[in-house]
């Protein structure tokens, strides 16, 4: 199976770190990020997770939950969090899923057998509180991912929901957005009174509402 953007993420049954979960369940009406891990006990692996677990307050920000998951077990995941807090600082509260029989990690596309015939590769998805994927991104096993760009795409994708609105490149929160084509320049200038920037009669540029 493989998944796209705007499809519908599956939902499934896991055993986790912090015990059994539904995964719909879980995400109950939040934004939700899953990712997938090569293994436990490696490098890349125990920096990023620890990463994630300081980012906790930004996420619950942005009313979005994490969940990740490798192909070990439950014990190895609560023994792995255990140097993961000891070595980065932190204290890991999200749960990590167990899929020693890969069935989650097909379901979800993480397994690329011309990578890893095994080990699923660095795979991250955003879902929305309406179960749609709405970002995909895959990583090689031996890079670790920029959560920093999680999170501006994740307030990019808030605000566009929110409003009639595209960010551009390198957007930041705070700075001016753009117009998107289905929006008419007359029908801008009633919808953003912070005023509407002409470039061209395609790229017009607002300064950002509020979320």
């Amino acid at each position: 199976m493989s998944i796209k953007l705007g499809d519908t993420a599956p939902d499934f049954q896991a055993e986790t770190s912090l015990g059994n979960l539904s995964f719909y369940e879980y995400l109950g009406d939040s934004w939700g990020i899953l990712f997938s891990h090569p293994a436990d006990y490696t490098p890349v692996c125990t920096t990023e997770l620890g990463y994630t677990s300081k980012l906790k307050s930004e996420f619950d920000k942005r009313g979005t939950k994490v969940i990740a998951l490798s192909v070990d077990g439950v014990e190895d995941h609560q023994n792995w969090i255990k140097d993961i807090n000891e070595t980065q600082q932190t204290d890991v509260q999200f749960p990590i899923i167990a899929d020693k029989d890969r069935k989650i990690s097909e379901l979800y596309d993480f397994i690329h057998p011309n990578a890893s015939a095994t080990a699923t590769v660095r795979s991250l998805l955003i879902i929305d509180p309406e179960k749609k994927v709405r970002l995909i991104i895959t990583y090689p096993a031996s890079t670790g991912r920029n959560f920093n760009e999680i999170l501006r795409v994740l307030d990019s994708l808030q605000l566009v929901d929110s409003h009639k609105v595209a960010t551009p490149v390198n957007w930041q929160d705070g700075d001016d957005v753009i117009v998107p084509p289905s929006v008419s320049t007359e029908e801008a200038k009633k919808i953003f009174p912070k005023g509407v920037k002409e470039i061209k009669p395609y790229l017009r540029y607002t300064p950002q509402p509020n979320i």
